[in-house]
């Protein structure tokens, strides 16, 4: 193996910079509004109004499972979403394999969890070691180079 092929292997076990992984989570963030706003729409022409009541809570419960169908099949197929292939980022197991089903929705879970608590869960990332967010560090999954 040549120093360049060695390089580039050690480079994709590698963590991801702050700034790489605050500009994926901007980019996230534009893919998330627009599938809220289409999946929103689709729902207001079904159901109508949902500004409160049972519907404002189903209306959300509705995007938040298709905002986890995104994300489970993106983590599950190939580890990234538009964003993190747009950021050559890519979320794997501890073993570098493809999240499992099971794996992807506890991520999915405990981040939905770490955005409702001020995305606390998020912002670990300035102060763990190794550049992971809680939920990573929990479930012992992390964010490579791609």
């Amino acid at each position: 193996m040549n120093p360049q092929q060695h390089a580039t292997i050690l480079s994709k076990n590698q963590a991801p910079s702050l700034i790489k992984l605050c500009a994926c989570m901007v980019y996230e963030l534009l893919t998330i509004i627009a599938l809220c706003i289409v999946f929103a729409g689709i729902f207001y022409g079904i159901f109508g109004d949902a500004t409160e009541g049972v519907r404002r809570l189903f209306q959300q419960v509705f995007l938040w499972a298709i905002l986890g169908t995104y994300y489970l099949w993106c983590w599950t197929k190939s580890g990234q979403t538009v964003a993190m292939q747009a950021w050559h980022l890519k979320v794997v197991a501890q073993d570098n394999a493809t999240l499992s089903m099971q794996m992807a929705l506890r991520r999915y879970v405990l981040a939905s969890l770490s955005f409702v608590l001020c995305g606390l869960g998020f912002l670990w990332v300035v102060v763990d070691k190794d550049r992971l967010f809680l939920h990573d560090r929990l479930l012992k999954c992390k964010i490579i180079i791609a």
